[in-house]
């Protein structure tokens, strides 16, 4: 199987990755700055490109792993295409890659960065094909990189992915605030890490609202009132703080 890579960032990385080290062959990496698709070609053994025109028409699978509103404008720079095209957004309609014969979405649904290793055993995949075909395809190639595979359109994947954005991108930003928290009181971060790898682990087997916690859900109003004294020189985490105390409440009464 031969994959042309459009892109070299942590998605594009990671994908890259995965599939040479499960056999695949990824003929080029492209990037609009060339010493960046240098840099990934160089540890898959791969070509690297920055002109769209020399991307080889003949490959497989063209994975299109830049950031979402790009993906058209890139994807219209791809001529005399044969195999199918693919982007790895979750919150981008198939649609805008209508252009070409054969095309879908091959969505892995994970938090990527760069140096952080991804065992894709465990990651879902979300496909989308325009044609059962190409469905087929897919499948055939994402089972050479985990066995959690979903046939998933567009409108459900967009509906993943904004549920991964509360899931993933509130919650670490709610890590920050903590440790925004703890660093004014020299307090150490690392106090909190068995906490929250505690939650992490409940909701592996339980639903989040059977393992709620915390003086909202057991409405103890008198540790709210002195929560949000402790947090009256900070506004904005006070607000927060009322906002989801409140939005616990809702959700279990």
């Amino acid at each position: 199987m031969k994959i042309v890579c459009i892109g070299s960032g942590n998605v594009a990385t990671h994908m890259a990755k995965a599939f040479e080290e499960n056999g695949a062959d990824i003929v080029q990496v492209w990037s609009r700055e060339l010493v960046n698709a240098q840099a990934l070609a160089h540890e898959i053994g791969a070509h690297a490109i920055s002109d769209l025109k020399l991307v080889d028409p003949n490959a497989d699978l063209y994975l299109i792993a830049v950031k979402d509103d790009v993906i058209e404008k890139v994807a219209k720079g791809l001529k005399g295409i044969n195999g199918i095209v693919v982007h790895t957004s979750g919150a981008t309609e198939m649609a805008v890659l209508a252009g070409f014969k054969n095309y879908g979405v091959f969505y892995p649904l994970q938090t990527f960065s760069k140096h952080q290793p991804i065992d894709f055993i465990h990651v879902p995949l979300c496909l989308e094909a325009n044609t059962e075909e190409n469905m087929s395809a897919l499948q055939m190639m994402a089972m050479k990189l985990s066995p959690l595979i979903y046939e998933v359109d567009t409108k459900k994947r967009e509906i993943l992915h904004v549920a991964g954005v509360f899931a993933n991108n509130f919650v670490n930003h709610l890590y920050q605030l903590s440790h925004q928290i703890l660093k004014r009181h020299h307090l150490d971060f690392e106090l909190l890490r068995p906490l929250i790898m505690e939650t992490a682990v409940k909701v592996q087997e339980a639903l989040p609202e059977d393992v709620q916690t915390g003086p909202a859900i057991r409405n103890d109003k008198k540790t709210i009132l002195k929560h949000e004294e402790l947090l009256k020189r900070t506004p904005h985490l006070q607000e927060i703080y009322k906002n989801l105390s409140n939005s616990i409440k809702k959700s279990n009464s």
